[in-house]
């Protein structure tokens, strides 16, 4: 095996050599906090992937890809003499022996304390990072990442909503509500139709109340919608494939012709 510290050591001077002022790449030089978190979200989404896909080799790739926008946002914040990458490492070092007082502290290990231990935790911290930007409206609902994907933002809210009470005792009384929000956005859209704001606030109403349904089965709404445009994909290729076999032209099917392609594909290992 190699020497992990070695390869850190190497990265991290890697990284000062690019944004050297002088000599380092003119690219890597002009970048800001702003402008790499979209690939740090990239990065992130390319790793799922690779899992997902069960590939080594670019599983290997794809977290270097990560790390490394890691090194790069502490070397913008060490130019800045805020951190660097050390006190990173130790940050998080720090927060996970805290929160895992069961290995670290002899604490409960039942699954259920576990769960209520690490929570309590979180809401600590964050209570002290209020208190220390001396935010006095601290909530629950605070801290939780604008940039999350939609969907998982929702499940987020959702969780951080019922730790104080406020959800259905089950999934019943969660189902009951997605079939409410269908009901009123076939009303905005029977009302007023296409892309009103009625009918946009109705949609999003019920993608919320779906994904507290997918939380309250236990089930990742994000990970679920994945497997659906996975299987989507798979499904539309195959009667890509069919359709070039009987020399048929895509756009000129009828709705019948699609359906039956469709059907097919379900069969044929769609």
């Amino acid at each position: 095996m190699s020497d992990p510290r070695a390869a850190i050591e190497a990265l991290i001077a890697l990284m000062a050599r690019l944004r050297d002022p002088a000599s380092g790449c003119p690219w890597d030089r002009e970048q800001t906090f702003a402008s790499i978190a979209p690939y740090t979200i990239e990065e992130a989404y390319e790793v799922a992937d690779a899992i997902a896909r069960g590939e080594r080799e670019p599983l290997r790739d794809e977290l270097g890809d990560l790390l490394f926008q890691v090194v790069f946002h502490a070397r913008m914040a060490e130019e800045r003499g805020w951190f660097d990458f050390a006190a990173v490492a130790a940050a998080i070092h720090d927060k996970l022996v805290r929160r895992h007082p069961h290995v670290f502290a002899g604490a409960d290990t039942a699954s259920g304390a576990l769960g209520r231990e690490w929570e309590a935790h979180k809401a600590a911290e964050r209570a002290q990072a209020a208190a220390r930007r001396g935010d006095t409206t601290h909530g629950t609902l605070d801290g939780v990442p604008l940039a999350l994907p939609a969907l998982m933002r929702a499940a987020k809210l959702g969780r951080r909503a019922a730790r104080v009470g406020f959800d259905w005792p089950d999934a019943s009384g969660s189902r009951a509500k997605v079939a409410e929000e269908l009901g009123e956005l076939d009303a905005a859209i029977a009302a007023g139709g296409g892309a009103s704001a009625a009918v946009v606030d109705e949609l999003g109403d019920l993608l919320f109340a779906v994904v507290n349904l997918s939380r309250h089965l236990g089930l990742d709404a994000e990970a679920a919608l994945r497997g659906a445009n996975a299987k989507f994909e798979r499904r539309f290729r195959r009667m890509e494939q069919l359709a070039g076999e009987r020399r048929l032209t895509l756009a000129q099917l009828s709705l019948e012709a699609w359906d039956a392609l469709w059907r097919e594909a379900k069969l044929n290992g769609g």
